[in-house]
């Protein structure tokens, strides 16, 4: 492309609504434009690299077997409401009604669409396996858009469903698309983590999310200095520690606590450090309360104990409960005669002598142990931290942080058994297909690699998803010289397939170049003074390379240069 009378523009200072890297650079750049919160437009140049990091995923899921549908984003609202999802999504689902006061709604997955595609298909075992994907607009209306692209309400995703007679069959289908993940991923050159992650809304019996390493990112990546584990915090197993028997065990004693309400505060007051407490928190579950122990120190898992509890909601108490079931101010909660059930954490079932509320405004109890209260549930509910011992090797956790661009559930017979979908079996029996859902979040993508390549003057695409693989950058357009060579040399590259950009624009130089570094072409020729002794200078745009360059090698040393970024 030419940039002289073509769509093209970039802006000089930083965007003021944009939160992340990558989204200011991304609108700085021209390559998206905010309408509304959480609702982009993609430019000419944006859409270029959206496109080649949708190639990517299409050429690698069709080298999985995956054929390519598409389905509608204006749903019936009774498909949800069929599948039992429908008031799991609540708000978050844009909903509408026709003419007809049918309801509808902006579909925010498919599941349920492509279970009803493969009934048109599937009669008996010899149908199966197949798997079908598609690229589709999803709508959710996230209550707080951020991040650019990374936290949006309109967003296109590559999903695909895999469907089997067996958890066997399907335990391979899965392996193929995670394989077809990593390949994806590894073409980006993204720096990204598999962690195991908690099946939300989704369900099923696995999900593997694929996280982006970056500081902006919203999840929490639990990994070990010594082993390759990896999870998402909400679902990391804690090693609980085994329990010293040989500890002389007091008999608990009630201490006045004035104005100490806190964990911070109490402990201040008593003299002790955190982990001699253990705080009691009131939660509805499901509408009912429940008081829940974790040490002074750690934080509750809020995911695990809905997972314990096979709930459907897992929230704060209101203070209203709180005195209700404490029959105290809020701050003295304790286990001891209060008056719901109790929850306890693993490590707390291996302490002595520590420190609780007492239900007593003002109070707290010293010296108790598990024989003075009664508890329902003893389990991991607590979050891991940084420094735990790891539960596969016996390391040390560290964190960091992930954007979630791509996801991989083993849905097993969840949506077929709710929408009916099922087989006749080599006896002739009707069974519930197998499936597996598998997403990609295109413009996630974007965002993240934005985010990994960029510094202070703006991006650094990796070849394989930049939108123009060199720059050719004309100096003066009144030089004729100068202007036959970068003509010359933007002929030959397009007709050896190099995605090449000629900046021909009456500009000065400076602007060009802040310009080409911004939009985060790979390599740039400069076409200038010494055009006359067919030389042209040769920049790449991590740094690494920066040296004049014989115009007749010019070709040569780009396609190697190009061919040996995509081939690592």
């Amino acid at each position: 492309m030419k940039l002289k009378n073509t769509f093209f523009y970039t802006l000089r200072e930083n965007v003021k609504d944009e939160d992340s890297n990558s989204g200011n650079y991304l609108v700085r750049s021209g390559m998206i434009k905010k309408t509304s919160a959480g609702v982009y437009m993609y430019l000419p140049m944006g859409l270029k690299v959206f496109n080649k990091i949708q190639e990517i995923v299409r050429e690698e899921m069709n080298n999985a077997g995956a054929l390519e549908v598409s389905m509608p984003a204006l749903i019936s609202e009774d498909v949800y409401v069929a599948s039992g999802r429908r008031a799991n999504f609540g708000s978050s689902m844009f909903s509408l009604k026709d003419r007809f006061g049918k309801p509808f709604v902006l579909g925010p997955t498919h599941e349920e669409l492509f279970a009803m595609a493969a009934q048109m298909k599937i009669r008996s075992y010899k149908d199966m396996p197949f798997n079908i994907y598609q690229f589709q607009t999803k709508f959710r209306d996230e209550p707080r858009p951020r991040f650019g692209l990374i936290r949006v309400r309109e967003f296109v995703m590559k999903d695909a469903y895999t469907f089997d007679t067996n958890l066997d069959g399907l335990n391979v289908s899965y392996q193929k698309m995670f394989d077809a993940y990593k390949k994806s991923f590894d073409r980006m050159k993204m720096d990204y983590k598999i962690v195991r992650a908690d099946t939300g809304v989704m369900g099923g019996l696995l999900s593997e999310e694929f996280q982006a390493v970056t500081p902006i990112g919203e999840d929490t990546l639990v990994l070990c200095d010594h082993c390759d584990f990896s999870s998402n915090i909400e679902v990391s197993e804690c090693i609980a520690p085994v329990k010293d028997e040989n500890v002389t065990e007091f008999d608990k004693e009630l201490v006045e606590t004035p104005h100490s309400r806190t964990i911070e505060e109490v402990t201040e007051f008593m003299g002790e450090s955190a982990d001699k407490f253990v705080k009691t928190l009131i939660y509805s579950i499901d509408s009912k309360p429940y008081a829940v122990m974790v040490r002074g120190d750690r934080d509750v898992n809020e995911v695990k104990i809905q997972k314990l509890m096979h709930a459907n909601e897992v929230v704060l108490a209101d203070a209203d409960t709180v005195v209700q079931v404490t029959g105290a101010a809020v701050g003295f909660a304790g286990p001891i005669d209060i008056k719901c059930p109790v929850l306890m954490d693993n490590e707390v079932a291996a302490m002595h002598n520590f420190i609780i509320g007492a239900n007593k405004t003002g109070y707290h109890y010293k010296n108790v142990n598990l024989k003075d209260f009664t508890v329902e549930k003893t389990a991991d509910i607590r979050n891991i931290q940084e420094g735990d011992i790891c539960p596969k090797c016996g390391g040390r956790i560290h964190f960091a942080k992930g954007i979630e661009v791509g996801n991989t559930f083993k849905l097993g017979t969840k949506y077929s058994d709710a929408l009916n979908l099922k087989y006749l079996d080599t006896k002739n029996q009707l069974q519930p297909v197998w499936m597996g859902s598998y997403g990609i979040g295109i413009g996630r993508c974007m965002a993240a690699i934005a985010e990994q390549y960029c510094d202070e003057n703006g991006l650094k695409w990796p070849v394989a998803v930049a939108p123009y693989e060199v720059a050719i950058v004309l100096i003066s357009g009144k030089d004729e010289v100068q202007t036959t060579l970068s003509e010359k040399l933007y002929k030959e590259m397009k007709a050896a397939g190099i995605d090449v950009l000629l900046d021909d624009r009456d500009e000065r130089p400076g602007v060009k170049f802040k310009d080409m570094d911004l939009i985060g072409v790979p390599y740039r020729l400069t076409v200038g003074k010494k055009a006359s002794e067919n030389i042209v200078e040769f920049k790449s745009r991590d740094g690494q390379i920066s040296m004049d360059l014989n115009a007749d090698d010019a070709l040569k040393t780009l396609k190697d240069l190009i061919n040996q970024a995509k081939a690592h």
